[in-house]
């Protein structure tokens, strides 16, 4: 048997144990109960901004066909080569030209009557990519691509060079107009907008913008304009509701 004294030790040790434990859980209710009575409202938005493009890439190629793959790939090489000539006399930098495409393929006849198809060539196609500087010797450098032999313009593209540090005028009104209809919702739900609690951009580019010419058929500048383009930012942010 145990002693009194032991036995009332040993009552309180358990006493002092469940009100503990009592304690404990109570601070967790408390803390669970905090954590569900905490009122946020999230709003995604968008702004806006103007900006010039400065630079352009040009997508151009030459395509050939011959009876052979080695009489079509030499008429490619050759005019391709007059091309590439050409632009780097025109004052393009080598550095800013590129191959985006290369490919040699069969041309097959096929016939209606159901009889197999017929080679009747080889094709061959070379694209470049001319990154252009100077927007002012666009339609000059266009025209020399075509008179050099050039015979596919895929399209060109106008970018904005500074276009993440331009954006920031869009990234400021996204947050403004974010924040204008946080108030509004809270407002006509009876609460108002408190600290901001989280803040996130969408990372997107908004694209450069495509512009497919013609092709042109006289040594005359193509007339392009580049016009603007929209730099486009979009963010979501949390508040907490007071």
């Amino acid at each position: 048997m145990l002693s009194a004294p032991r036995s009332r030790i040993i009552v309180s040790l358990l006493n002092i144990a469940l009100a503990s434990g009592f304690l404990v859980t109570q601070a967790t209710v408390l803390h669970a109960e905090d954590k569900v009575m905490e009122r946020t409202i999230t709003v995604s938005a968008t702004g806006t901004a103007e900006a010039e493009p400065d630079r352009a890439r040009i997508t151009s190629g030459v395509t050939t066909e011959a009876k052979t793959a080695r009489e079509a790939l030499a008429a490619n090489s050759e005019t391709m080569s007059k091309v590439i000539a050409e632009l780097k006399a025109g004052g393009i930098d080598p550095k800013d030209i590129q191959t985006a495409a290369f490919n040699v393929e069969p041309v097959m006849d096929f016939s209606k009557d159901g009889q197999p198809p017929v080679l009747r060539g080889y094709r061959v196609s070379n694209q470049v990519v001319v990154y252009v500087r100077e927007l002012g010797k666009l339609g000059e450098i266009l025209d020399q691509i075509v008179n050099a032999g050039a015979n596919q313009i895929q399209g060109l593209t106008f970018e904005v060079s500074k276009e993440d540090t331009l954006k920031d005028e869009a990234r400021k009104e996204a947050i403004a107009n974010a924040l204008r209809r946080a108030k509004l919702l809270a407002t006509a739900a009876g609460a108002e907008v408190g600290n901001v609690i989280q803040i996130s951009e969408e990372t997107t580019s908004s694209g450069p913008v495509t512009y497919a010419p013609r092709m042109a058929k006289a040594a005359m500048a193509a007339p392009i304009e580049t016009g603007t383009s929209t730099l486009e930012a979009r963010v979501t942010v949390t508040w907490a509701l007071k």
